[in-house]
């Protein structure tokens, strides 16, 4: 796994070839136990680095295209399943509901967006400073966010909405996108970019 901008932050990667972004997936090693957003199946490489970190305990699924291989890794490290209150049909049966303020582990706030491909997309603040995306905000091109396409979108206005709520959290540095690059610095400021970019007409 590649850390991140934090010593305790971790990721690694699967590049799609459709799309030509990379898909992410998170690890934040935590004193109360372990926490990955949206896993990836893990090479060899990178179950034995999670494994000397500490393993999992919590798994938060930012929407349900992003299950990925929650199921199996949950299995295997007895770690706790979390997604979206508003797709607990499309997610895994033993998922726990979650929505809008809640906090599944100490520092992890969760934040319900609107208007993306699925209803009640979760975005995740890391003590304030560190967004996790899902889908809705992505990268494709290096030093910018970009909203999902037009067509995948389900309300236009909605996800404008809930990019500008975002951009008003003025202590984000960076954006862990799922798709894509992410932002180490100067996140807050490109939040705000991409906030007036969805304002113009």
């Amino acid at each position: 796994m590649k850390q991140l901008h934090r010593p305790e932050m971790f990721c690694w990667s699967a590049f799609d070839e459709t799309r030509n972004v990379d898909f992410h997936s998170v690890l934040w090693v935590h004193e109360d136990g372990n926490v990955l957003v949206d896993p990836l199946p893990l090479s060899d490489h990178d179950r034995r680095h999670l494994d000397t970190l500490g393993g999992a305990k919590t798994i938060v699924i930012t929407n349900s295209d992003h299950t990925r291989d929650s199921e199996r890794i949950a299995e295997a490290f007895g770690a706790r399943l979390f997604g979206p209150r508003t797709e607990t049909k499309a997610l895994p049966e033993q998922c726990e509901p979650l929505g809008d303020g809640d906090e599944p582990v100490r520092g992890l706030r969760v934040l319900e967006l609107h208007g993306s491909k699925t209803p009640g997309e979760l975005a995740l603040l890391v003590e304030a400073t560190t967004l996790i995306t899902g889908d809705l905000i992505r990268a494709h091109s290096g030093g910018t966010l970009h909203l999902l396409p037009d067509a995948k979108l389900d309300d236009k206005t909605k996800a404008a909405e809930s990019v500008h709520r975002l951009a008003q959290m003025t202590d984000i540095e960076a954006v862990l996108v799922g798709d894509g690059w992410p932002v180490f610095r100067s996140g807050h400021a490109l939040l705000g970019e991409l906030d007036r970019r969805l304002s113009q007409p």
